[in-house]
């Protein structure tokens, strides 16, 4: 699993809003650097590293609500949701197949023939979910999510008291 990002910056001193900022600009960007190969069905760990960084994002996006404008934040997390279930559901048939490999080398060769044929069913239902998953992050871009939470984490006003006391 990739490791979270440290927030640059982040300290205890930060008022709530400024950590909000920090902390969804580089979960936000984590999720769209895993976005690189992710429809590539032969690195499945690609899947699984951005379906955390989904809902790595989707956590803080809750945690920090009150830091944002209400509508532009349900709109920003809905997003994160649909593709974080997209991610999923590529998820489940990846993970079957790879525990599907690995029990077929350990079967009778007379019963390979069974476990390929149930495997080929669940490629079939990976294909279908890579599909789901094209067409979500295909929404993403055609709805700038990027743009939408880098304007959330412009939109943040710096705590002034905060300011005041660093200068």
């Amino acid at each position: 699993m990739a490791k979270a990002r440290d927030i640059p910056g982040l300290t205890a001193e930060l008022s709530y809003r400024d950590a909000a900022a920090r902390t969804v600009s580089v979960r936000a960007e984590e999720l769209f650097d895993h976005a690189a190969g992710v429809l590539d069905t032969s690195e499945i760990e690609r899947v699984h590293d951005m379906r955390v960084a989904s809902r790595r994002l989707r956590a803080v996006l809750e945690i920090y609500e009150p830091c944002f404008p209400r509508k532009p934040l349900r709109s920003a997390l809905d997003a994160v949701k649909a593709v974080a279930d997209a991610l999923g559901e590529r998820r489940d048939p990846d993970v079957q197949l790879a525990q599907l490999d690995e029990f077929a080398s350990a079967v009778k060769p007379a019963d390979r023939p069974g476990v390929e044929a149930f495997a080929e069913r669940v490629r079939a239902e990976q294909g279908t979910a890579n599909r789901t998953l094209a067409t979500a992050l295909a929404e993403l871009e055609e709805t700038d999510l990027r743009g939408r939470l880098a304007a959330l984490v412009a939109g943040v006003e710096p705590d002034v008291q905060h300011d005041e006391e660093a200068a």
